[in-house]
């Protein structure tokens, strides 16, 4: 039994009082991990590092944002797809969904490649087996990791961060005895390298794979392929500085002895070069690249060095801060005190260290030009990770991004608006092979190389979650979202404008008309949820989806009013104007639910993890209780049937759901639910074990790890505490009873505005405004209306 174990009981008993809570916002355990949930992880946009904090041997997974299985995509690859649209069109037209289903495979295509691990950097201590006082830990504050333990008497320590201003990670060592430190560097990977030793530098040159099959498609042979003249190249560097002892050398190890205090120095590079470059034969230099990166780290001070991460990461975490009254029980380790938690105790500590994590997580994967988060960040230690660690263009790219306007990380959203100008370059190839129509699109699965056709392989994919074609459109709604905070109208005409109008032309080339003459999809599918007809078939593929037709809504509402912006107006506008006035209206269905199926027809699985027709809701704007309060009300009833048990990224979008429907506590009872406690070892968890929640290092378990789940939550902390639409912001919608008295600062609203909020007993006592940009703006809390006008850079209190 663990020795905090025995005090976590009193420890709960007495200090329950409530204080003024002041996070220290860190991570921390008495053990080493021994799984990757329980590990640490640090980053910096690009290079990624899972920490496990081992005495006797340390563990580090090490990971690329840009390295990745394959080769650009062909996405010419089915050219006469097209051709089978019309069939299955005439199929739905005579309800034989069945023989849709069956057509419907031949509009698929290859499968997505995988984000690739690099490798494991394993260092080995001499003479550690027998140690105590150990502790490992994370500050969220300052993106640094430290790990400290005795050994006879003697206290070691190590210190951990990843920089981005000098694209290293370095790990400082020290001792309090002297000469006592001892250890050798190796490095292992599941990738082709190569390990040679020159100069004091462990040097490791390897590829990745020209094609790896996803996980989920089973035990097959040749899943995993490898050429030496294909894929992404890599480079590995490790260097270790030395004030006193020596480091020597085997052909793949470098080896320090009696060493008061080292430093050592990790480099990394690929040779990927962009989506449409191959990286063998066209990419950068990663060995020369890597090679820089560690000399000019190397010849930098160490607190320089640090001094500069710092600089730079708290440049944007100290940007939101968020207070909660209540206990904060960061006495006990992380693990400890989520297990409390998921019992029932009062942690107001814990659910404030959860939000800002997510801020540190997106701060941490996200800072590589048109490389996003993928389903995992940028930390992965498996060669078929589940669901090829992607791009799952169906909700969970996109909720990697919720968090990055409110909370004041709009730098951040950068990566995916680049992203989306590279698949709306194969997707227009792939909008007309696959549909026969112009424009741009991107469906279920993406990748680094932008695929963007349905998955599948050709027919072997089940047209529920193969099939889907709704992803641009999603996905361009982040083009107007990023307009809408930062009131950039150069961005808007330079860069989003052109992508809008490509997808808002995909859209409505790619509707047809009812037989009652509204606008539909046909055919479509609901993301990986299916239907039951009233004659029993079971199936996925149809028309008129209420998904579908939410999204596009959103989109040329959005279009519509960037044309406003840009005062352009022409044939395209009008078109977009006519074709939102008459799309198929939303249904409610007869248990009060917003239809997601054309017809009232049941779900197969009513508790399914999707939600997609409420896309309007959230994160869509054109569904609330004020505007529109039967389809919200409509909405609040299928969440009551769909239930508040399911993944983790789900529940993420729940919360969020919740919380436009101003409902703060069932927000909130979700908010908790969301870091109910998962045990590690995700890829051998039990059906017992196997629900949504959080591993003990607070990644996000679907399970197993999604990163997705953690943007989601603390996305949805701000939209209970504050939402904007382009001329309102709504104060305190849906504060939950449980956060009485707090407060949080730094969070954006739309157009271009910085808010503070604090309150007491439940009442707003203080608002603060900031403006950005010129503009105005409704502020509305309860009942009261406050119409405000700023110039840039102008703050204004607000008394209520």
């Amino acid at each position: 039994m663990k020795k905090t174990s025995l005090i976590l009981l009193l420890t709960f008993l007495f200090s329950g009082f409530c204080i003024k809570a002041q996070s220290s916002l860190s991570l921390w355990y008495d053990e080493p991990a021994n799984h990757f949930e329980e590990a640490i992880v640090l980053g910096n946009g690009k290079m990624g590092a899972t920490v496990f904090g081992g005495v006797q041997l340390e563990k580090i997974y090490l990971n690329d944002a840009t390295l990745w299985s394959g080769e650009p995509f062909n996405p010419n690859n089915n050219p006469e797809a097209y051709k089978y649209v019309d069939k299955v069109r005439e199929a739905l037209r005579e309800e034989n969904y069945a023989l849709a289903d069956s057509l419907n495979r031949y509009l698929q295509g290859a499968y997505s490649q995988s984000f690739a691990p690099l490798g494991t950097m394993y260092i080995d201590f001499d003479n550690q087996e027998a140690f105590s006082d150990y502790k490992r830990e994370l500050d969220i504050r300052n993106a640094v990791s430290k790990v400290s333990y005795d050994v006879n008497g003697v206290k070691y320590q190590r210190e951990y961060f990843v920089s981005h201003p000098d694209k290293i990670m370095a790990i400082k060592l020290t001792s309090s005895k002297k000469r006592s430190l001892n250890c050798t560097i190796r490095f292992e990977s599941l990738l082709k390298f190569k390990a040679t030793v020159s100069d004091e530098v462990l040097t490791v040159n390897g590829y990745a794979p020209y094609h790896a099959e996803p996980s989920y498609r089973g035990d097959m042979p040749n899943a995993v392929l490898f050429d030496q003249e294909r894929g992404t190249r890599f480079t590995s560097l490790f260097k270790i500085s030395h004030k006193d002892g020596k480091v020597s050398s085997t052909d793949s190890t470098l080896v320090l002895s009696n060493c008061s205090e080292a430093i050592i120095y990790i480099s990394i590079a690929t040779s990927f070069n962009g989506f449409d470059k191959d990286p063998a034969k066209e990419g950068v230099d990663n060995q020369s690249i890597a090679f820089t990166q560690l000399q000019n780290g190397i010849e930098k001070p160490y607190s320089s060095l640090k001094q500069s991460h710092l600089t730079d990461y708290k440049s944007f975490f100290n940007r939101v801060s968020l207070n909660l009254e209540g206990p904060d029980h960061n006495e006990l380790p992380t693990d400890d005190r989520l297990l409390q938690y998921d019992k029932g105790n009062e942690d107001k500590g814990l659910e404030m260290l959860y939000f800002q994590y997510g801020r540190y997580l997106l701060i941490s994967s996200s800072r590589t030009k048109d490389v996003p988060a993928n389903l995992q960040g940028i930390w992965n230690p498996y060669i078929q990770p589940p669901w090829s660690s992607n791009y799952t263009v169906n909700i969970n790219v996109e909720e990697n991004y919720w968090l990055a306007e409110i909370a004041n990380l709009s730098e951040l959203h950068q990566p995916l608006l680049g992203f989306i100008r590279n698949v709306s370059k194969t997707g227009k190839v792939i909008a007309k092979t696959y549909y026969g129509v112009n424009g741009w699109t991107v469906c279920q699965n993406s990748d680094i190389w932008a695929l963007s056709n349905p998955v599948g392989d050709f027919g072997g994919g089940d047209p529920n979650w193969a099939n889907w074609n709704m992803g641009g459109v999603w996905l361009a709604t982040h083009l107007w979202e990023h307009y809408t905070f930062s009131q950039d109208s150069t961005y808007l005409n330079d860069f989003a404008y052109e992508l809008l109008k490509g997808a808002v032309t995909f859209s409505l080339e790619w509707m047809i008309k009812n037989k009652d003459g509204y606008w539909i999809t046909s055919p479509c599918t609901s993301p990986e949820n299916k239907y039951i007809t009233s004659t029993g078939y079971h199936g996925s593929t149809f028309y008129g989806g209420s998904a579908d037709l939410a999204m596009i809504r959103e989109l040329l509402t959005s279009f519509l009013k960037a044309s406003k912006v840009l005062n352009i107006n022409g044939d395209l506008q009008q078109r977009a104007n006519d074709v939102l006035a008459n799309i198929l209206p939303y249904k409610v269905g007869a248990k009060g639910n917003l239809q997601e199926w054309y017809f009232d027809w049941e779900d197969e699985d009513p508790q399914h993890r999707h939600q997609s027709h409420l896309f309007g809701l959230f994160p869509g704007h054109h569904i609330s209780p004020m505007e529109t309060p039967e389809l919200a009300n409509a909405c609040k009833t299928t969440l009551e049937i769909k239930g508040d048990e399911t993944t983790g990224w789900s529940k993420g979008w729940r919360i969020n759901l919740w919380a436009r429907l101003g409902d703060g506590n069932r927000a909130y009872k979700m908010y908790r639910e969301l870091l109910q406690y998962v045990k590690p070892d995700a890829l051998h968890v039990t059906q017992e074990d196997h629900h949504g929640g959080t591993y003990p290092n607070l990644l996000d378990a679907h399970p197993p790890f999604q990163i997705d789940g953690n943007f989601g939550g603390a996305a949805a902390v701000i939209e209970m505490l504050m939402q904007s639409g382009e001329d309102k912001i709504i104060l305190l919608p849906a504060l939950p009873d449980s956060w009485v008295t707090g407060s949080i600062n730094g969070i954006c609203a739309r157009g271009g505005l910085e808010i503070l909020l604090e309150w007491k007993e439940m009442k707003l006592t203080r608002t603060i405004v900031k403006a950005k940009v010129s503009g105005k703006t409704t502020l509305v809390y309860g009942s009261l209306q406050k119409d405000i006008m700023l110039e840039a850079g102008q703050q204004v209190e607000v008394a209520w």
